[in-house]
């Protein structure tokens, strides 16, 4: 098969002060995009500011990574927000990236909600169309990053802003097509062989296996890397190269 090609995205600047989570520097080094994070679930901006500049010498498209106002709880619990409070949160925090981005001599190019948030826009139609008029408030046609066939997706689809599917080559599916929880036993696949593998599948044949055991289909243009997992770096690199020596271009999508 020729002619296929995939994004590689890294959740990255996950630190906060002098707590520092993800190996920004070496996985700049690895993905074609990064879903900085914006100060809600993590990062600050002097964070933000260094993950910007590093991602544009290297030629690195900036995301902004927008989350419920969860430092403690690193944006993975359950929030009820309302939708405009929640849209002018995305706004904010798209607009203090892109400080950092233009300062950079780059853009904020994407936007991929993190965590919490990003799991309830799959199902829950109002938080999505909050989400989406968060990046309209924020001003540009941004692609919007997150899961196939989700709500976010079809909200952004009808205020006119391009989507980009992603897949998890470290985390479990169920049958459906969305993520087994956290959680829950098996969410997060450890080994090295099994995720480099689940990556060529994913992209070359657009299908994962699910936890139960179905075969998956997922169509995605980009690949999820996760940055805050033991290893993170060497893991990313060996999807990368697994990648290329199945004949898959590596390369951007913004």
């Amino acid at each position: 098969m020729s002619g296929v090609s995939i994004d590689l995205n890294a959740d990255l600047g996950e630190g906060f002060g002098r707590w520092t989570l993800t190996d920004d520097e070496r996985l700049l080094s690895v993905v074609t995009s990064a879903n900085v994070a914006c100060g809600f679930h993590a990062g600050d901006a002097v964070t933000m500011r260094r993950v910007c500049e590093l991602a544009a010498e290297r030629g690195v498209r900036i995301g902004a990574q927008v989350s419920y106002r969860d430092l403690a709880g690193f944006g993975r619990r359950a929030m009820d927000v309302p939708p405009a409070e929640l849209a002018a949160e995305v706004a904010y925090q798209i607009g203090a990236l892109e400080v950092f981005a233009r300062a950079a001599g780059s853009r904020v190019a994407y936007v991929k909600p993190h965590g919490a948030l990003y799991n309830r826009v799959v199902r829950d139609a109002e938080q999505a169309a909050a989400v989406v008029d968060g990046v309209l408030l924020a001003g540009g046609a941004l692609p919007v990053l997150g899961l196939p066939g989700s709500r976010l997706h079809e909200a952004a689809e009808r205020a006119g802003l391009p989507v980009v599917a992603e897949a998890f080559a470290d985390r479990a599916y169920r049958a459906d097509g969305s993520l087994l929880p956290r959680g829950q036993e098996g969410a997060v696949v450890h080994d090295p062989d099994a995720v480099v593998e689940r990556s060529v599948t994913l992209v070359r044949s657009n299908t994962v296996t699910a936890h139960c055991g179905t075969p998956v289909a997922v169509r995605a243009r980009s690949l999820c890397l996760h940055g805050d997992t033991p290893g993170a770096v060497e893991l990313a690199r060996r999807v990368r190269a697994g990648l290329e020596s199945a004949g898959v271009t590596v390369g951007a999508f913004a």
